[in-house]
């Protein structure tokens, strides 16, 4: 496993985290933390697989020929493919992992010590899920009153929606995000399933357990983060909700409309390449008519302030369309930054991974891991840091991989204790009750 050492100190050394979150939302957090140098602790289950975050430990059969398979490398889940998986490959960077049953004592009393030896405890399951495993914030704080616990469930842990559960899908649906996505003259079944309210709702979660921690400075004491992922979305979309609270309006779809600019996106050159534009006043207007060698349509009635470009603006897109169809993406995008119009090219995933901006900025890492049997290349941290350069200092931990260290070195667990756990099946580093073994305990 690729490992950077970094002499400078990291700024978050000598934090430790607790994560037990799932899907994108929580990892995502979790994430930023380790990347600033947080010890990150993923605390797993050898008889509950995480099937959201490290994947589905028995894929279905017939998956290979599916747009699913594509998650794995080679598109080939293999013998473990909770360790292959693309979404755990990339948040689960720079952590650790370590497993224990906390359906049972003995896990829980392991999961006491690690919160008593910890600064935060970061969870975005199902509310419920903490009350069920008795691992609630009042129950830790007496176990540790400086501990700073999150949780970031869909809609909170209090209120009418409490219990209920969701996806991106479902919390964007009832935070009113999905309204306001698409076309106007389409319905809702064609909103794409990217979803922001999951890493919007984790980098919320990263800045308020940060505001807590510097609390802490000041008063020795720990507190309880209760984050919904639906009210983090609502706080994002303020103009179509202070337009009803104000005006008694309901904001409909407006595609790539935008309310107080000419703004589209614009076919061009190959298949399926376009390219999005904003033109904001006079002049711009003036330098893209230039552009087009369309000087006539300067003072044209219909185009000659906003209001005219906004009210005709079918037209608009019309024409910018027939000058940008013959011409590539990036040769658009460049001329019209170059005249100071607002600009970019909807560019696709391959793009994305060779653009030479990313690239000199430095934000793609190549890393080799075993599981994944092949180096490939990653995103790293989406920042800069003068004095405390971030990369990816290792790529995710397989599972278990740190139990040794947590249980003996971290913990003071003896070695006859850690064989006990291990027979009891609290330590392992594969799923049981799965089919997955022979009674040798090998992988099948």
């Amino acid at each position: 496993m690729t490992s950077q050492n970094n002499k400078t100190p990291l700024p978050l050394e000598g934090i430790r985290v607790i994560d037990m979150t799932i899907v994108w939302a929580g990892p995502y957090a979790t994430m930023l933390f380790s990347d600033m140098g947080a010890e990150v602790i993923r605390v797993e289950s050898l008889q509950t697989p995480d099937i959201n975050t490290r994947g589905n430990p028995r894929p279905p059969k017939g998956l290979l020929g599916t747009p699913r398979a594509n998650m794995f490398p080679n598109r080939d889940p293999g013998k473990r493919p909770w360790e292959r998986g693309a979404s755990f490959a990339y948040s689960g960077r720079n952590k650790r992992s370590v497993t224990a049953d906390l359906l049972r004592d003995e896990g829980r009393e392991v999961f006491f010590r690690l919160a008593k030896a910890s600064d935060v405890f970061i969870e975005n399951g199902a509310a419920g899920t903490v009350e069920k495993l008795g691992i609630t914030y009042d129950v830790l704080k007496d176990i540790n009153p400086k501990l700073i616990m999150c949780s970031l469930p869909g809609y909170g842990t209090n209120g009418p929606y409490k219990y209920y559960k969701g996806y991106g899908a479902n919390v964007e649906a009832v935070c009113g995000h999905t309204y306001l996505r698409g076309y106007p003259d389409m319905d809702f079944t064609g909103t794409s399933p990217i979803f922001h309210a999951d890493p919007a709702a984790g980098g919320t979660a990263a800045f308020l357990i940060m505001s807590a921690l510097i609390n802490r400075r000041k008063t020795g004491k720990g507190q309880y983060i209760n984050l919904s992922q639906a009210e983090n979305m609502i706080t994002q979309l303020p103009q179509a909700f202070m337009d009803y609270s104000m005006n008694g309006r309901v904001r409909e779809r407006m595609g790539n409309r935008h309310s107080k600019h000419t703004q589209g996106c614009y076919p061009c050159v190959g298949e399926d390449n376009w390219v999005v534009m904003t033109i904001r006043n006079n002049q711009e207007w003036e330098s893209l008519c230039k552009a087009m060698s369309k000087t006539e349509l300067i003072n044209d009635p219909r185009f000659n302030n906003m209001d005219k470009r906004i009210e005709n603006h079918d037209d608009i897109d019309q024409i910018i369309s027939k000058w940008t169809t013959d011409k590539e993406k990036y040769e658009v995008f460049r001329t019209l930054q170059s005249l100071g119009i607002p600009c970019g090219p909807v560019a696709k995933p391959n793009d994305v991974l060779t653009d030479p901006h990313n690239i000199e900025r430095g934000l793609y890492e190549e890393h080799y891991h075993p599981s994944l049997e092949g180096a490939f290349k990653y995103p790293g941290p989406m920042f800069e840091m003068s004095k405390t350069p971030l990369r990816i200092r290792k790529l995710f931990p397989t599972l278990g991989e740190d139990n040794e260290y947590i249980y003996k070195d971290l913990l003071g667990y003896s070695d006859e204790e850690y064989s006990k756990l291990q027979e009891q099946k609290h330590i392992g580093d594969t799923y049981f009750d799965l089919g997955l073994e022979d009674l040798s305990g090998n992988i099948v």
